[in-house]
Parts: structure tokens; C-alpha cells; sequence
């Protein structure tokens, strides 16, 4: 454990002390470095010098694997077996801190920890970075294997291979990163881990002798896996005498401090007092602390080559921080890293705020949000009904729920989010080109006909991995989701691999939820994008007494229109007040009626007062009610409440 007495007087001093030039500069003497208390491998208790360890004994690596393979069950009995953390037996998820990775038992954000590992006579500093394992947060996987120099490759040995396990190995793969094997839950009755590991070997041509059998849960085989990760992990590159540099490539906002920048030391050190300067935008900024994560933040003397530490450095603007920029000391300029390709958002949302004057406040919380989360993409947007609002590009569905979460509970906003659309494109007769990101943008029937040559929408190229006796619903699944069947292998002799060709507005309404109908939940799904391909594409429109609501419009194929126009008119049915004339309900495409309902005025009885005589004199009563209403249809507007509307385009749980 950490000795906390040193952390705490630091801390205290910093936050009643203002930094400035006329502050001392803190040295590397016995005085000023930190120790930490740490437990090793034989259960006892040792002081370490974080400075004193050479980069040699560095260890960066992270843990990559499906959804629920045990990531962070592992990453709990390394904390315990480091001492990081106590053996309470209470432990679970203690790197999942925020509230909807507890709720939901998945990781959605990538942490990172430092641990201190004995490991023959010398200790080794050991830095974790757990990663999510859904396919919505695999640029969080990304960016946290470009601090790596290697990584645990968790497999259960119940389950077997599934669509994430073979995109991670790959993704690690690509990045020229040690892959360690390891099979997880080999204590369940229902594990194989004989048939599991020639799945790895069939897979990724490594050896079955090579793969630990561990229990993370009961901390079966625990002690191998740190001096696997010793043996088969590369130290970090870098030199300690070249100028400073470093990745950024997380960030969180922090109330007392501003931005928090999370960053891998490429060469030289850093510490509290030096002033960086970021190569994207130049500005240049004074470090005011430095510090590992322990698994909380942890100031300490300094940052050395190697090592991944966090930076506060007096950032205030969320604007400033860009994840895969390079930092370096000021007046020693290095050649920037390549940092990250950005994320390509494949599913866009319009957010609204409930209450018009939530509009500042919920900006606000959006800007911090999308710091923790850069792989989501921003654009203002306006609503005739909805009012000002903001288009949101994300990764998955998945990833869209995930953050609208995270708006609602971490900083109490109430919001309303639209139907997800993917991006289309149009390509022009004249040869140019434009993406198409909402409905509104979507050219009318006139433009269509007159100048342009074809509409394209995205293609994913997805991964199902599957029993075998699933494999007659699984190709009845895509084949009605317009996919194009590619191929189909068989991994082992029980277990098939299938990959199809599926449009990227298939798989973003209810493409998961019947994948895990039809396979009774053994079916695991990975896709990656595969451009952009024609297709016949038109925009759906709702019309109310001929008045077109924008925010209702939807963009489609066109085998869909009529399915979708008919459920959109019979939902609006169902949810509009009746209204003292008549509200006729269309769905257009293509200047087409698709479907129409309709909801009957009010009427009062005019004929109630009238008891016997001549037909006349009510026939009289009635055409002078009937006159009253067309005049109030041509004048009066469709009422549309925002009960109503929120149901119609609130996405179903």
C-alpha cells in the first residue's frame, strides 16, 4: 500500500500554495522522493523508489478480450497480488469507477494503474490499462494499446473464441504488440480449456502449450501471470537523455484543477514546475503536479521515460486537449508522433434539451462529457419542433445508450434523443459528392430526378461466431437484413465463424437483440466498416394536415418504406389528441402517400336540442357545424404534444 502521510502533506501544500516562478525547484534528493509501499510476491512488505526504477524494468501492457471474458476480475487479483489494493474479498470492478459500468458489468472506458511487482530479486514497475471489450469502444482499445508494448490476449475457456476476441488479437496484432494467451474460468464445470486452446491455435497460430490456464474469481494461477508478462513484454523504447516527449491520449475534467491529461513518456522526464508546449496548437503551459494512477491519482517527484502517468498542467479550456497530440519541454521542439486516426462515427443521434432552458448547462456538460469520450463527434443542429439541440456522431448503439447515460446521471440533465441515423452519401451528376448526416439535409424528389446520379449508404463487413446447429437462423438473419453471405469457416468442430456483408442501417435498429433471440444468447457479433456502396435510397416524410414535422423524417431503403410509414401513422394515431377538426396523418416518399390514418375531430351534439319536427331544420343545425369545421381546419394547427412526440421518436429500451 501506499504511504499516504507524504501524499497528503503534498497535496494539502499544493492546494493552498499557489505555484510560481519564485517557488523552489524540487530535486531528486533523498528528501523529495517518493516511496511506496508495496507487497511482494512472497507477502511482504517493501519501499520503492518510483525514480530509482530503470526503464529496463518497465512494463506496460494492457488485457483485451470479449465482452465478459473476465477482464476485470483479472485486473482485481493483480491489484490485490501487488498489494494496491487489500484482499477483502469485496473487491469487484475497482478499475470500472463510473456508475454505468457498474450497473450495466461491462467497462466502457479504458483506466490504467501502477503496480510494483518483485520479480527475482529486482521490482518492476507494472503498468495495467484495462480496455473494454464491446465493439461500440474499440477506439478506447486502440488508443490504449498505442501506450502498450504488450498485452494479455483473455479467453474464456467456457465460451470459447467470439467475434471480439479474434478484432482484438488482430488490432493488438497490427500494432506490433507481444500477444500473451490466456484462458479464463477454466475452474466451471462447463469450461473446455483443451478445445479452447486449439480454437487459439487454429486462429492465431500460437502454440497450446504456450496458453495459461488461470481462474481469475478464485485466483487460480494468478502468481503466473505477472512474470509472463515480464518475460514476454518488451521494455518501453526511449532514451532518458533526450529531450522530453509524450503521448496524450486520455483526458478527464476535474472541477478544481481543469483538464487532466493522461500520458505515456516517450523520452526524457518531467516534472512539477517544467513548462510543455502541445505541437497541434502551441500553447505552451507550467506543470503543477505529476503523478501515476494507484488506482487512484497519486502525485510523485516525476515522470520518467517509459513510465504512464498523468499531468495537471493548468489547462482550464476543455478545447485545448486533443487526444494523440505530442508534448514536449518548451525551447526543446521534437518531431510529433503520429497520434490516433480519428474515430469515424457510424451512427448520429439528435440530442435535445427537455426544457428549452437547460440549452447552456446541458453545452456545458456535453464539452466535458466528449473530453472523457473524443471518439464522439459534435455539431449544432435546430429543430422546428425540437428546438436548438446537437447532431452526435458514435461508434455503436451501444455507445449512443451508454452516453446518454452518462449526460443524465453524472451531470443530471434530462434529455431527449432522437432515432439513430447513419451517415449517407449523395453523388451528383456533375461529380460531386456530399454526406448526408440528418434527414433534413436529404435532397427532395425534384433535386433526386433532376442531378442526382446515385445514393450510396455504408457497409460493415461483420464477424458471427456461433454453435453450429444456430447456422440456418443465423443466415436467415442477415439474408433479411439485406446482408450478402461471404464465407463461412468452422473454427473447431462444434463452432462456426460467419462473415457477411450487412448495410450499417441494418444492424443499428434491432439487428442484436434478434442475434441473441435466434441463438438462445450463444451468438457473438463484430463488425468493421467496408466503405460505401449504391443503394436505393429515399426519405420518409410525416406529414399532419399536410404540414411536413421535420423531426419525423427519416431516411431509408426503399424495401422498407412501406413498413416503416404504415407503423410511424399508426403510432401517431394512437398518441395525438383528439382535436375539434379533423388531423389527417400521411407518410410520403418520393412524392408518394405510403400510408394515412386518421384521428376524428371533436363534435359537439347540435342536434341535442331538437326534439321531433322536420328533418330540415337539424340537416340545417348539422351543415352549419360542418361549414364551422372546414374554416377552423383551414386556419388551426395540428397540435403535436411533447408527450406525443417524445414517444414516437424516443428509441425503444
Amino acid at each position: 500500500m501506499l504511504q499516504t502521510r507524504l501524499a497528503c502533506a503534498a497535496w494539502r501544500w499544493h492546494a493552498s500554495v499557489p505555484w510560481t516562478r519564485h517557488c523552489p525547484a524540487m530535486t531528486l534528493s533523498s528528501s523529495s522522493r517518493r516511496s511506496y509501499v508495496i507487497r511482494t510476491a512472497e507477502g511482504k512488505r517493501d519501499e520503492v523508489d518510483i525514480s530509482m526504477i530503470p526503464p529496463e524494468r518497465i512494463r506496460n501492457f494492457s488485457i483485451i478480450a470479449h465482452i465478459d471474458h473476465g477482464k476485470s476480475t483479472l485486473a482485481d487479483r493483480l491489484l490485490e497480488l501487488t498489494g494496491v489494493i487489500s484482499k477483502t474479498g469485496k473487491n469487484k470492478q475497482v478499475l470500472d469507477k463510473l456508475k454505468v459500468e457498474r450497473e450495466r458489468g461491462i467497462t466502457v472506458k479504458a483506466q490504467s494503474v501502477s503496480m510494483f511487482y518483485e520479480y527475482k530479486g529486482q521490482q518492476y514497475l507494472m503498468n495495467l490499462i484495462d480496455t473494454p471489450g464491446h465493439v461500440d469502444f474499440s477506439y478506447e482499445v486502440s488508443r490504449s494499446l498505442a501506450a502498450c508494448q504488450g498485452t494479455i490476449l483473455l479467453v474464456d475457456a467456457a465460451q470459447g473464441i467470439q467475434a471480439q476476441t479474434v478484432a482484438n488479437f488482430y488490432l493488438a496484432f497490427g500494432e506490433g504488440l507481444s500477444v500473451i494467451p490466456m484462458l479464463n474460468k477454466v475452474d466451471l464445470p462447463t469450461a473446455e480449456p483443451e478445445r479452447t486452446a486449439k480454437q487459439i491455435e487454429s486462429a492465431f497460430e500460437i502454440e497450446a502449450d504456450c496458453i495459461l490456464k488461470i481462474s481469475a474469481k478464485t485466483g487460480l494461477g494468478i502468481e503466473q501471470v505477472l512474470p509472463a508478462v515480464i518475460e514476454q513484454t518488451p521494455p518501453p523504447p526511449g532514451s532518458a537523455d533526450k529531450p522530453f516527449k509524450a503521448l496524450l491520449f486520455d483526458t478527464w475534467y476535474d472541477t478544481y484543477v481543469g483538464v487532466v491529461c493522461l500520458m505515456a513518456v516517450k523520452d526524457g522526464s518531467i516534472r512539477r514546475g517544467d513548462k510543455i508546449v502541445s505541437s497541434h496548437s502551441g500553447t505552451k503551459y507550467e506543470v503543477m503536479e505529476v503523478g501515476v494512477m494507484h488506482p487512484e491519482q497519486t502525485p510523485i517527484t516525476l515522470l520518467r521515460v517509459g513510465q504512464v502517468g498523468y499531468i495537471v498542467c493548468n489547462m482550464k479550456s476543455i478545447a485545448e486537449a486533443h487526444v494523440g497530440d505530442t508534448f514536449y519541454r518548451d525551447r526543446f521542439p521534437v518531431e510529433a508522433l503520429p497520434g490516433f486516426v480519428p474515430a469515424k462515427s457510424m451512427v448520429f443521434a439528435g440530442v435535445f434539451p427537455i426544457d428549452a432552458g437547460e440549452f447552456d448547462r446541458l453545452n456545458e456538460s456535453i464539452q466535458k462529457l466528449t473530453l472523457n469520450d473524443s471518439s464522439v463527434s459534435v455539431h449544432k443542429e435546430t429543430s422546428a419542433a425540437l428546438g436548438q439541440g446537437w447532431r452526435l456522431g458514435f461508434l455503436g448503439t451501444l455507445h449512443m445508450d451508454v452516453f446518454r447515460q452518462r449526460l443524465e446521471e453524472e451531470y443530471d440533465t434530462n434529455i431527449l434523443i432522437t432515432s439513430p441515423t447513419v451517415p449517407y452519401q449523395i453523388k451528383y451528376r456533375d461529380g460531386t459528392s456530399k454526406f448526408i448526416r440528418t434527414p433534413a439535409d436529404f435532397p427532395d424528389a425534384n433535386i433526386m430526378n433532376d442531378y442526382v446520379e446515385s445514393t450510396m449508404e455504408p457497409f460493415v463487413i461483420s464477424t458471427l461466431i456461433f454453435p453450429e446447429k444456430y447456422l440456418g437462423s443465423m443466415l436467415e438473419l442477415c439474408t433479411t437484413h439485406r446482408g450478402e453471405l461471404q464465407n463461412h469457416t468452422f473454427i473447431d468442430e462444434s463452432r462456426v465463424m460467419l462473415k457477411c456483408r450487412l448495410p450499417m442501417a441494418e444492424i443499428v435498429t434491432d439487428f442484436f437483440d434478434k442475434l441473441k433471440s435466434k441463438s438462445q444468447g450463444f451468438a457473438s457479433f463484430d463488425y468493421e466498416e467496408a466503405g460505401y456502396d449504391a443503394s436505393d435510397l429515399v426519405k420518409m416524410e410525416v406529414l399532419l394536415n399536410g404540414e411536413a414535422v421535420d423531426a419525423l423524417a427519416a431516411v431509408m431503403h426503399k424495401s422498407s418504406v412501406v413498413v416503416a410509414g404504415r407503423e410511424i401513422a399508426s403510432r401517431l394515431k394512437d398518441v395525438i389528441r383528439r382535436q375539434l377538426f379533423d388531423i389527417i396523418i400521411q407518410t410520403t416518399a418520393n412524392g408518394k402517400i405510403v400510408a394515412r390514418e386518421t384521428v376524428k375531430q371533436l363534435r359537439k351534439n347540435v342536434t341535442a336540442k331538437c326534439y321531433g319536427g322536420d328533418i330540415t331544420r337539424k340537416m340545417k343545425l348539422l351543415n352549419k357545424q360542418k361549414e364551422g369545421k372546414k374554416r377552423m381546419k383551414r386556419i388551426g394547427k395540428v397540435d403535436l404534444p411533447h408527450e406525443a412526440f417524445l414517444t414516437i421518436v424516443k428509441r425503444a429500451e
